[in-house]
């Protein structure tokens, strides 16, 4: 099987470059697309996207309808999906779940696709192993980490930065995004390779891993 994976950034695709061959091991192949950003759904479905704009949801449509229609020149037993991962941020999830199908289903012919979001972010799932954490940041802040509640709306990355970062997520703030953009991938470059796909207390970590195992056994 032979996966097609979108995420919103360059820290996302990092942990997953590293978590994936754990998960699908060595007989399945994937590849990586990082966008700058989440984006928004555009309300014309079919209009041209700004090639400036490379958002994942502002290029979806027209990804998904490309994918539609080169997936369908496969050979039968080439079994090949899309993996859709994106943060659900503050959003409602069984509302921003309908919306990502809409798109699909207006795709003609329709991708095999599944939408895969994590809960607050991606930063969730490295927060889901506290061990990996520990084992990257030997002085990791304990007192920030006993705080935390797996997939909880709590602003996943600042409690990152406030249990490891010199100064907290506040002094990483006043230093601007482009900042905690680079700190996001050097957590994702340092955290990931300690993590136990087996282990994660991330519940939509675990419903990530699973629904890709589902996949290849299916």
């Amino acid at each position: 099987m032979h996966f097609e994976i979108l995420v919103e950034d360059r820290s996302g695709k990092k942990t997953l470059e590293i978590l994936i061959p754990k998960i699908i091991g060595y007989n399945h192949t994937f590849t990586l697309h990082a966008f700058k950003g989440i984006g928004h759904i555009p309300k014309d479905l079919h209009r041209t996207p700004d090639p400036k704009k490379h958002f994942l949801l502002d290029q979806l449509p027209k990804l998904l309808r490309g994918y539609g229609k080169t997936f369908i020149n496969y050979p039968g037993n080439y079994k090949t999906v899309v993996i859709i991962v994106c943060d659900l941020d503050d959003k409602c999830l069984k509302l921003f779940r309908r919306e990502l199908l809409h798109v699909l289903n207006k795709c003609n012919p329709k991708p095999e696709t599944r939408f895969l979001i994590a809960i607050e972010e991606i930063e969730a799932w490295l927060l889901g192993d506290l061990s990996a954490i520990r084992s990257a940041y030997p002085k990791v802040k304990e007192e920030v980490l006993r705080t935390y509640i797996n997939d909880s709306i709590c602003g996943t990355w600042e409690k990152i930065a406030d249990a490891i970062y010199p100064g907290g997520s506040k002094k990483l703030i006043k230093q601007g995004w482009q900042s905690i953009g680079k700190e996001k991938f050097i957590w994702s470059e340092n955290i990931t390779p300690h993590m136990d796909i087996e282990l994660n207390n991330s519940p939509s970590f675990q419903y990530f891993r699973d629904k890709i195992r589902n996949l290849i056994e299916s």
